[in-house]
């Protein structure tokens, strides 16, 4: 089991430079969790595909399903764990519920965000380590 941030199931379902990358690490661990934030950031993603791309609202409302198929698990996020991975980084609460899951879970965070990456160095990994 690992933690998958919303990047990482972006790569996954949109064609990309991590898209082959992204695949590969389904097929190694293929039980994927997130908080239920990633809900959220990934309408966000997909509401911009929509805008600038031309994604089809019947395409990301696919993608959208999709995405929640294939994860195992959402959690909602612990407060305190939140802040006070916050008050130990320079990351955004919203990234800090990624990393707090995956701390109380005791697995792996995979993100391409390099941020998350510098700032919990032992959770957060990249696709390719994941």
């Amino acid at each position: 089991m690992i933690v998958v941030a919303t990047n990482v199931l972006a790569y996954f379902f949109m064609c990309g430079e991590h898209t082959a990358a992204a695949e590969d690490l389904y097929e190694r661990e293929p039980t994927w969790v997130a908080p239920s934030l990633w809900r959220s950031e990934f309408r966000n993603l997909l509401a911009g595909y929509m805008r600038r791309e031309g994604l089809t609202l019947n395409k990301a409302c696919a993608l959208q399903d999709a995405a929640q198929s294939i994860l195992d698990g959402e959690f909602e996020s612990d407060s305190n764990s939140v802040l006070r991975l916050v008050s130990e980084s320079t990351c955004s609460a919203y990234d800090c519920e990624f990393v707090s899951l995956a701390e109380r879970l005791n697995v792996k965070l995979v993100t391409m965000d390099a941020r998350v990456r510098r700032a919990f160095p032992r959770i957060a990994v990249p696709i390719s380590a994941g």
